[in-house]
């Protein structure tokens, strides 16, 4: 097989009950052959139902990937594979009456060891005796959920498996995955004691023992075992279509969450490879609005799909954050505060919506209606005039957005450029004076800054160099008037330009801030 088409592994979710261990079970793919279907509101006022396939169908159709059955069968009972096999790792079969001994007592490591098992087995099956072969064989792991953790405890924990699965895998793509526990509300982390049916695997003391982390490392970090920019977290933020457990899990879970997983707690972040004490940076991710499963769910979406192949297959990269230099307050608010010399704090939300040009869907999509904004105090925003009583959090003055992968070759015919564009917003839910609310002057959630900024970015799969053109539907709707000085820049994660695009209102409450966009080429 050659790049990008390796072989997937998909690694599914939790299922807690024993009745929901059979149900999985008893399917040959385990919830990757679940679609969807949803409403669309066409031009005439007609309402059409949108049909998602599943993303092993479309894996099928329009990448030309195949199952490992035959018969009724897997492929490898026969000692072959498919040109381009997905694999459904199985690890549910051990624990289930059908097929196992009914015991939901294995840990985490053993399903892990288990997934090594796989992946060798696979290289085994593609590339026979011949050692080259089997020193360049990839493969791709796709997880849900707890399945996410099952990989990070392949890639991280040293006596699981051996290097030889380890360095065969190649990216990690993850929906949902509580990568720093799960929280619920009044109790805050599951506690470790809650062993029943593999609670305790998200607590966060737990994870870090079968992470192989350390006490002060975040449960998050993949700890320098492996490379964070090849590790992809998509984040859910439907809590209100999450039915499991009769609704208590989203009620406990809480608004900021899909339903399970709260949204801080589903991406990773990591230090360079073989560097654990190196300084912890976000590996990409994106954001969308769906549930952690069900009808609603974020594996059987579209907007999942489409981040899932354009990471895997994509050739382009590019990374959104935003650097606040001020933010001014309504001017009564600043009279108060200077002379009056009262106490006055404020919150902020950054609201992001990303889109491809062709596309009736969001790559990635954070908005305050449907509580999923970055959030932010002033003084996160602005350490050096942090007021010491609101403890706020470090690391957290240039929020990060989401991050794109797009493919060059999907562009319109007759275009050198790839489109797409960022739906950008900033807002203050309310303003407190000494602790009391404030509405003299402000309605409540609005906005400071608000537009929609198009972009045609221009690389090298037309032998041209890395550029951009950019333009905000205020000034020409769905238009590029401008160009984006690109600045030559490299990180760990390689080299590309970084283009700043100036978001700024000058009116009190106002903004001065850079949209900061790196572009990178990907594979």
């Amino acid at each position: 097989m050659t790049h990008p088409y390796h072989p997937i592994i998909y690694v599914r979710g939790f299922a807690m009950s024993g009745g929901e261990v059979e149900d999985t079970v008893a399917d040959p793919f385990m919830g990757f052959n679940l679609g969807s279907t949803k409403v669309r509101l066409r031009w005439t006022g007609r309402l059409d139902r949108h049909y998602f396939e599943s993303p092993l169908i479309r894996l099928m159709k329009e990448h030309h990937y195949s199952d490992t059955y035959l018969d009724g069968e897997n492929w490898d009972r026969h000692g072959r594979l498919p040109d381009r096999p997905v694999f459904i790792y199985r690890y549910y079969d051990t624990v289930s009456e059908a097929f196992g001994d009914g015991s939901q007592g294995s840990p985490i490591e053993h399903f892990a060891r288990g997934l090594h098992d796989l992946i060798l087995r696979v290289r085994d099956l593609r590339c026979g005796n011949d050692a080259a072969r089997r020193a360049a064989f990839r493969v791709y792991l796709v997880a849900h959920s707890m399945g996410g953790l099952i990989v990070r405890c392949l890639l991280q924990n040293d006596t699981v498996g051996s290097r030889e699965s380890k360095q065969a895998v190649d990216k990690v793509f993850t929906y949902a995955t509580p990568h720093n526990g799960i929280d619920a509300a009044l109790i805050g982390n599951v506690p470790s004691f809650l062993s029943r049916d593999w609670i305790d695997n998200f607590n966060r003391s737990r994870m870090r023992k079968y992470l192989q982390l350390r006490d002060g490392d975040p449960a998050s970090s993949l700890g320098g075992k492996f490379d964070p920019d090849r590790f992809f977290s998509l984040v859910g933020t439907n809590a209100r279509d999450y039915t499991a457990a009769m609704g208590l899990s989203k009620a406990l879970a809480g608004e900021m969450s899909d339903g399970l997983v709260r949204i801080d707690n589903a991406s990773i972040v990591g230090p360079p490879p073989g560097q654990p004490d190196g300084p912890l940076r976000p590996g990409p991710r994106a954001y969308v609005h769906r549930s952690h499963s069900g009808h609603y769910g974020i594996v059987n979406s579209e907007e999942g799909y489409q981040n899932l192949v354009r990471f895997l297959f994509g050739d382009v990269r590019v990374d959104a954050h935003i650097e606040v230099d001020d933010i001014t307050l309504p001017p009564r608010l600043q009279q108060i505060k200077d002379k009056e010399k009262r106490r006055v704090r404020a919150s902020y939300h950054f609201e992001a919506v990303a889109q491809i040009r062709r596309s009736l869907w969001d790559l990635s999509r954070r908005v305050a209606t449907e509580h999923s904004t970055v959030f932010r105090k002033y003084g996160e925003l602005f350490p050096d005039r942090a007021d010491p009583e609101d403890e706020p959090r470090q690391g957290h003055d240039k929020p990060v957005l989401f991050t794109l992968f797009m493919n060059s070759g999907l562009r319109l015919p007759g275009r050198d450029s790839i489109g797409f564009a960022l739906d950008f917003g900033v807002l203050v839910p309310e303003y407190e004076v000494d602790r009391a609310l404030w509405l003299d002057d402000h309605y409540a959630g609005g906005y400071i800054f608000r537009d929609k900024i198009n972009f045609e970015v221009f690389g090298p799969w037309q032998d041209r160099r890395w550029s951009a053109l950019y333009g905000f539907d205020s000034e020409a709707a769905n238009g590029v008037t401008r160009e984006a000085p690109g600045f030559p820049f490299e990180d760990a994660a390689g080299r590309g330009l970084r283009f700043e695009i100036p978001i700024v209102k000058e009116s009190r409450p106002g903004i001065r801030a850079k949209l900061v966009l790196t572009g990178r080429s990907w594979a």
